[in-house]
């Protein structure tokens, strides 16, 4: 779920770089007291993700417009279905028009292609899980897509949970420093975890209760012994080269999860239109 109040500030910063000073062609030729009814149509199949978000770039620019939606964020969409309808104002739909569907477009494209590799891990125990990876400024609406086509979300900031990586550990001296260094102020709910791209440290952060183990860029071989060797006591999760031709063998290793980027540094936009 995201915040409406951010969503806001996010849509004013949207139409001001869209717009400028005024929507010259609009403003030359459609006249003020012009209305009409303009149509969100989805050109292909997808799954949905910030049409709430579309129909308040709508709302925000111009409260007049009468904006309603014929589908939810988490739904599948076909091909020619009608996403929404705005009305009003025709000067301030074609104004809106373009903000609106840049944002529609991409979190329904994230949630697709979630959607895609949810569907390759399905009937194991693995669950897919995104990143920190996502364009800046848009991390909550992204991360909203990702649930909207199936994953779970990791963290959603720094200040979200503590994850010990290569770095980290460097400067600590060891697994087992890092982790009693930050378990000694550590939030009560808060939990840690530990990347690994060696079976050795595996069992050091074993050792050190680590709450999830990160299994990064191992082998297969090396990850199903890795969880062998947890056995449970913590969760795992496998990173590092995950793709839609990798995903399934390495949820077949026996991980709770699998975390990506690709789902959202690399999907792709959908078509959506907009027609009277």
């Amino acid at each position: 779920m995201y915040d409406v109040f951010q969503a806001d500030r996010l849509i004013e910063l949207w139409l001001h770089e869209d717009i400028g000073s005024c929507d010259l062609t609009a403003q030359l030729m459609i006249d003020e007291d012009a209305t009409s009814t303009f149509h969100m149509v989805a050109r292909e199949s997808m799954f949905i993700a910030g049409i709430y978000v579309a129909e308040r770039v709508f709302k925000r620019y111009d409260s007049r417009l009468n904006v309603q939606t014929f589908v939810k964020d988490g739904h599948y969409a076909h091909k020619g279905d009608k996403l929404l309808t705005v009305a009003g104002p025709a000067r301030s739909i074609l104004t809106g028009e373009r903000s609106a569907l840049n944002i529609l477009q991409r979190l329904c494209g994230i949630a697709t292609e979630t959607a895609r590799y949810c569907k390759e891990i399905e009937g194991t125990a693995a669950r897919l899980i995104d990143t920190r990876k996502t364009t800046p400024g848009l991390r909550m609406l992204e991360k909203h897509a990702v649930t909207c086509g199936g994953g779970l979300n990791h963290r959603l900031g720094l200040d979200n949970g503590v994850m010990l990586k290569d770095n980290h550990i460097a400067i600590a001296g060891s697994i087992e420093k890092a982790v009693e260094r930050v378990r000694k102020h550590l939030p009560v709910l808060t939990k840690i975890e530990v990347e690994c791209d060696r079976l050795d440290q595996v069992f050091e952060a074993l050792a050190a209760r680590a709450d999830v183990i990160m299994l990064d860029n191992m082998s297969l071989d090396d990850m199903r012994t890795a969880v062998k060797i947890i056995n449970g006591a913590a969760k795992v999760e496998a990173s590092g080269g995950i793709n839609m031709t990798t995903i399934r063998q390495v949820a077949l290793t026996g991980v709770d999860y699998i975390s990506t980027s690709k789902i959202t540094q690399a999907a792709p936009a959908v078509d959506i239109g907009l027609d009277e």
